[in-house]
């Protein structure tokens, strides 16, 4: 084979492979700088690229996914004077790769300087309290100084979160010391609320008993006294119908005389010591003993014949007269209807 053709194919060889390390596959999510004889080129997105050898070279192979840098613990001073560590965490995304690459030499170490001295300004004007207690305005604070000042770089600063509050070690137990004493005072305040709840609740059971009991009492003075009234009313009825119709009967006056005398055997009947006799029932005596004799005895005289010689008989008009007196009295005495 003659040499000439030979180092045609040795010619061939390296040219093809040239080409072949020139071709660049640029994966998603990242771009290429570019820069031809040493000035800026292009921005090579993701797809295949072939660059011009000896030419073109890969500046800068740049990520555009969000990223996360953890940074080292800053000793920083609270306006009361405590000394504490504090270490933050930034996410950030490189939104232009060009002044990423030529806008700043080391971008990370100059967005943690910067996230450090941002952070003690911060701190400086704070007191340990308000520290603790205030970290997202700290933390949006700090975006926004860190996200104007990348700007120029190409970095857009997504967010910035402390990651650790780092007191000084007699600062932590007296913080721990204060929050026992809150916690205690907080159980006692609970204790207290509980007890006086408790307190209430029995004496408003005590007033409801008070007042159910009053209410009871009431309700069962009332139906005894509704009940009293009824009885009366029915005894009074039932004493007016009877003299309704004793009235309606008419009866005679042999059957006043009757009653009168049966009412004043029940007056007299031993148990009173003294009895006051009206002058209508003193005449009413003789007459009890003309009823005897007309009404018990039927009329018939069964008396020896000494005996009616000594015991001496009314007259006519003497029995007429005293029948009507006792009819008088009964009719005086009997309530109205």
């Amino acid at each position: 084979m003659p040499g000439g053709i030979i180092a045609l194919i040795v010619i061939g060889i390296i040219v093809l492979l040239i080409i072949v390390t020139n071709i660049n596959v640029v994966p998603q999510s990242n771009a290429y700088v570019i820069e031809r004889f040493g000035t800026f080129y292009k921005i090579w997105g993701n797809g295949i690229h072939v660059k011009v050898p000896f030419m073109d070279r890969v500046a800068r192979k740049v990520s555009l996914k969000e990223q996360v840098v953890d940074f080292e613990p800053q000793s920083v001073i609270t306006r009361d004077n405590v000394s504490m560590k504090i270490d933050t965490v930034v996410y950030y995304q490189i939104t232009d790769p060009r002044l990423y690459t030529y806008g700043v030499e080391s971008p990370i170490m100059a967005i943690e300087t910067l996230c450090a001295t941002t952070l003690r300004n911060i701190i400086g004007e704070l007191e340990l309290d308000n520290t603790l207690t205030s970290r997202d305005n700290i933390n949006s604070r700090i975006r926004e100084i860190l996200d104007e000042a990348t700007d120029p770089w190409g970095i857009k600063v997504k967010r910035v979160e402390l990651k650790n509050i780092l007191p000084p070690r007699e600062i932590q137990a007296a913080m721990e010391k204060q929050m026992k004493a809150e916690r205690e005072r907080r159980a006692r305040i609970l204790d207290a609320e509980g007890e006086k709840t408790s307190q209430i609740l029995v004496a408003e059971g005590h007033k409801e008993a008070a007042i159910l009991r009053a209410d009871a009492i009431r309700e069962t003075k009332i139906r005894e006294a509704q009940g009293e009234a009824e009885a009366i009313l029915a005894v009074q009825r039932a004493y007016a119908d009877s003299l309704r119709m004793l009235n309606e009967a008419a009866p005679s006056d042999k059957v006043i005389a009757l009653k009168s005398l049966e009412t004043f055997a029940k007056v007299a009947d031993g148990r009173a010591t003294k009895i006051i006799i009206p002058s209508e029932i003193q005449s009413m005596a003789s007459l009890a003993t003309s009823l005897k004799e007309l009404v018990v005895d039927g009329e018939i005289d069964k008396t020896p014949a000494a005996e009616k010689q000594t015991m001496p008989m009314p007259s006519y008009d003497t029995q007429e007269s005293l029948r009507m007196k006792a009819k008088q009295v009964l009719q005086q005495n009997a309530p109205q209807n």
